[in-house]
């Protein structure tokens, strides 16, 4: 490496067989303790719903940049990240990472936190946490999220 060269992240791809609604996501945030589950519209069968849960989460957003502004290059990711529209883990040196001022802190970062990105339609969803899992959900339980979200703004 030439000197005075600055190391990037690279981005580990993690949605093999699913992906967001590419339209209108709407995603959702639930939080109980550590825990953070991240509701959204998937693209392969309408009205399903997926659920991606981070355990062990010390902090997590969901806010700018969109996907025109990440084409744009205004994402902090733009010409590093591989493409739009796809759930990473960051890995390696990333200077970067604490840029955005929009995180909701819910413990403090832990040795072993991993870098959660997701980029979607109209948000970017990040979190710090030990570990994450994918499942399809129910509509209903979308729709519950989304009526206690809205009570709570």
């Amino acid at each position: 490496m030439r000197r005075g060269a600055k190391l990037a992240p690279t981005f580990l791809k993690l949605n093999a067989d699913w992906n967001a609604e590419p339209n209108a996501p709407a995603p959702e945030i639930e939080q109980s303790g550590g825990a953070i589950v991240l509701r959204f519209y998937l693209n392969h069968v309408e009205e399903d719903v997926g659920a991606l849960i981070f355990v062990g989460c010390s902090r997590w957003r969901l806010g700018p940049t969109n996907d025109e502004g990440w084409y744009m290059g205004q994402c902090r990711y733009s010409r590093t990240a591989p493409a739009w529209g796809e759930f990473y883990e960051v890995i390696g040196d990333d200077p970067k990472r604490d840029a955005p001022n929009d995180w909701h802190p819910i413990a403090p970062d832990a040795t072993g936190d991993r870098h959660f990105l997701f980029y979607m339609r109209d948000n970017t969803f990040e979190c710090m946490a030990a570990d994450w899992s994918f499942k399809q959900d129910e509509l209903d339980t979308l729709r519950r999220t989304q009526a206690v979200n809205a009570k709570l703004r």
